[in-house]
């Protein structure tokens, strides 16, 4: 199950990666060289999020299908609408934009979306989606049609990370936009780590092994890279050897009780 394995990691402080996969911006050339790094580097995803705010092309099942033959990562469905849906994948991140105050993006396409869901193999995984300014206009904002919050406000984002938590959801999702140059700040991502218990997923301008490294530092469980790695693919290695050593400080410390 994949929220077990989630939780989990959280409880132990094992720090996760994934790997944000756009169907309409990723090509033959780029998903080989990350099955190379998966070949090389044992354990260097935990997951792959396949999704975006506009899937112009059908390449959804085409995506998924690669992954599922090159590598035994999961994948999980990370829609911008309630037709971004595929049963080849393990699971799916069903966001709520509880930063926002549209009623679609809070339950009018789950609405929509929930019969297929049910009919599905899919894992559930309720998630509670806030939007962090980065500076930048962005896609998931002008798609969602919700505005973000203000990055020197962390007690906004705090209250709404512990309404989602209370509402019953299972994740939360942290996100500066995809494409964006800065990341959501040390003391978003600290703040709402210390104010709630659920898995906690950081995403957005995580262009350097140095940011992933803050964003660990800061709380979060799950770190998600892109954009950064269709610009420069050994960033994967680079983020890899930082979560290796993150990790590694865990299972000594265990060892050590």
């Amino acid at each position: 199950m994949l929220y077990s394995s989630m939780f989990l990691k959280k409880k132990t402080a094992e720090k996760q990666l994934a790997v944000l996969i756009d169907p309409d911006n990723t090509t033959e050339g780029y998903l080989g060289n990350i099955f190379n790094y998966v070949d090389q580097f044992a354990n260097c995803i935990d997951y792959f999020f396949v999704g975006g705010s506009l899937i112009i092309e059908n390449r959804l099942d085409e995506i998924i299908l690669r992954i599922n033959e090159n590598c035994s990562i999961p994948v999980v469905l990370f829609p911008g609408s309630p037709y971004q849906i595929s049963t080849l994948a393990d699971g799916i991140l069903l966001l709520s934009v509880i930063s926002g105050r549209n009623p679609e993006m809070l339950i009018g396409s789950h609405v929509v979306a929930a019969p297929m869901l049910k009919k599905s193999n899919l894992e559930i995984l309720s998630t509670g989606y806030i939007l962090v300014n980065s500076g930048d206009r962005t896609s998931v904002e002008y798609m969602s049609n919700t505005i973000p919050i203000p990055a020197d406000k962390p007690e906004i984002a705090v209250a709404t990370a512990m309404a989602g938590e209370m509402l019953g959801l299972k994740l939360l999702y942290l996100d500066g936009g995809s494409g964006v140059n800065k990341p959501i700040g040390r003391k978003v991502i600290q703040q709402v780590s210390s104010n709630t218990n659920v898995p906690l997923i950081v995403g957005g301008g995580i262009n350097t092994a140095n940011k992933a490294k803050i964003a660990w530092e800061s709380g979060a469980d799950i770190v998600v890279v892109g954009n950064g790695l269709q610009n420069d693919n050994s960033l994967l290695e680079d983020i890899f050897y930082v979560k290796q050593k993150f990790n590694h400080a865990v299972s000594n410390n265990i060892e050590s009780r």
